[in-house]
């Protein structure tokens, strides 16, 4: 397949070459002459529906506005923000950046990254905009764990069952001794921040990537999601796993460096345990699939089942290991937090 590149205005020839990486949406680099001038993506409306790039165009727009760098949409020849026929829905975004980074091992980049983050959490604090592309519930951890204790009840005969069920157990009791604030303000975040959606030019993080998920939620999922991709090294296919304290500090650090005086207490508070919340949470969605063999996502050569066991294996290895790290989390927070009011 090939994108409909005639869809846009083009100042000279381009040819659309595929992009490796990315689960979602199928993304070609779009090359002129010179290099790659722009991304040209198939939206996957199983998850997305097209007007989700209303969101985009909004909330890029506004970053623009404030100073900020970011994709934006190219209009197609119809001034559209998206073309849909046969094929499927297609959008054209700018390139910003010249770096991507797939794994965090530098703590000046997490920092950097971290930085970038606040910059655009602090953008958006004014924006005032009722999203097309609505996610109820993604990050609702009591009701991804009613899903898991319902499929422990419905798949009881399950192949699995008698090894899903004791990682289950454990993931329940530990959701049910979790703490940290439950109650946060809401606001606009990313809802993605995979260190591979920040895009860098040389050291400096320059603007974020893969737009579909913007959405209203709370600080401690936005960042805890982040932190348990960016201080888990070993990823999510392996059954152990430990939080990088110096990652997870310069990461801290940075934040703090660019949040100013927006956040309140109890989103400080939720800094550390969002981190093991958010895994917790990954881990019992894993759980949940490995019996109602769900998710899209699985290595055939594992089977679907087995692949999301693994996966709960691993994000429950990396919640235990925040849990273990929490005082030193904790610290890291306070220490930041110290540092940018100096």
């Amino acid at each position: 397949m090939q994108p409909p590149l005639d869809a846009w205005s083009w100042s000279h020839p381009v040819e659309a070459v595929p992009a490796a990486g990315g689960l979602i949406n199928q993304t070609w680099w779009v090359r002129g002459p010179q290099g790659p001038v722009a991304v040209v993506q198939r939206l996957n409306t199983a998850i997305f529906v097209p007007e989700v790039h209303h969101d985009i165009e909004a909330v890029t727009a506004h970053l623009q506005r404030k100073g900020l760098a970011t994709p934006r949409l190219l209009p197609t020849r119809d001034d559209a923000l998206w073309v849909d026929d046969d094929a499927g829905v297609f959008r054209a975004l700018t390139l910003v950046g010249d770096r991507t980074v797939d794994a965090l091992d530098d703590p000046a980049d997490a920092y950097a990254a971290a930085a970038l983050v606040a910059r655009v959490h602090r953008a958006l604090a004014d924006l005032d905009h009722r999203f097309h592309s609505v996610r109820p519930g993604v990050h609702d951890t009591e009701a991804h764990a009613a899903t898991l204790r319902a499929a422990l009840v419905a798949h009881r005969g399950h192949r699995l069952i008698d090894e899903v069920a004791p990682v289950a157990e454990e993931l329940l009791t530990r959701w049910a001794q979790w703490e940290g604030p439950r109650e946060l303000p809401t606001r606009i975040i990313h809802g993605d921040l995979k260190i591979s959606n920040v895009r860098f030019t040389g050291s400096d993080a320059v603007a974020l990537i893969d737009l579909d998920t913007w959405q209203h939620g709370a600080l401690d999922a936005e960042l805890g999601d982040a932190m348990r991709s960016w201080c888990n090294r070993s990823g999510e296919d392996v059954t152990e796993a430990e939080v990088d304290v110096p990652i997870f500090t310069a990461a801290m650090s940075g934040y703090a460096s660019e949040a100013g005086s927006q956040l309140t207490e109890e989103e400080w508070s939720g800094m550390a345990p969002g981190l093991e919340r958010i895994a917790l949470e990954l881990a019992i969605r894993f759980a949940s699939d490995a019996l109602g063999e769900a998710y899209f996502g699985y290595d055939p050569a594992i089977g679907r089942g087995e692949h999301n066991l693994l996966r709960a294996r691993g994000q429950l290895a990396l919640a235990r290991a925040a849990r273990r790290a929490r005082p030193q989390l904790e610290a890291a927070v306070s220490a930041a937090r110290t540092g940018a009011t100096r």
